[in-house]
């Protein structure tokens, strides 16, 4: 397998077991190479613990390191609690994205999310 140097992940670890995870996938272009986009996951055991929070910190640092000033990332319009923490780290809503996902056969909208550091 080749490295891609676009993407970027980290895991948290507790005990041996994945807990969470984060990947930043960069802009493959020089007028997109600023920005990223981030995909986070938090077992369901060790959510509300600060997981996710510590892995976001951690890809703010990077981040600024490689020259990434835009963040992006969907999140599920029902889903309030991902909304809330994502608005907490200081992403912004930009807009809608209608019917962009099926889930049990029925659209679902999800949220454009964008920070800028």
């Amino acid at each position: 397998m080749k490295a891609d140097p676009s993407a970027h992940f980290l895991v948290a670890v507790e005990n041996k077991t994945l807990v969470g995870f984060i990947a930043v996938l960069r802009g493959k272009l020089k007028r997109n190479s600023h920005s990223a986009y981030l995909v986070l996951g938090v077992d369901n055991n060790y959510r509300g613990q600060g997981v996710a929070s510590a892995l976001f910190e951690e890809v703010f640092s990077w981040s600024q390191i490689q020259g990434i000033s835009r963040l992006e990332l969907t999140v599920i319009k029902h889903n309030h609690p991902a909304f809330n923490l994502y608005s907490k780290r200081g992403f912004i809503l930009e807009g809608e994205k209608v019917h962009s996902l099926m889930i049990d056969g029925k659209p679902v909208n999800e949220y454009y999310m964008y920070k800028l550091l």
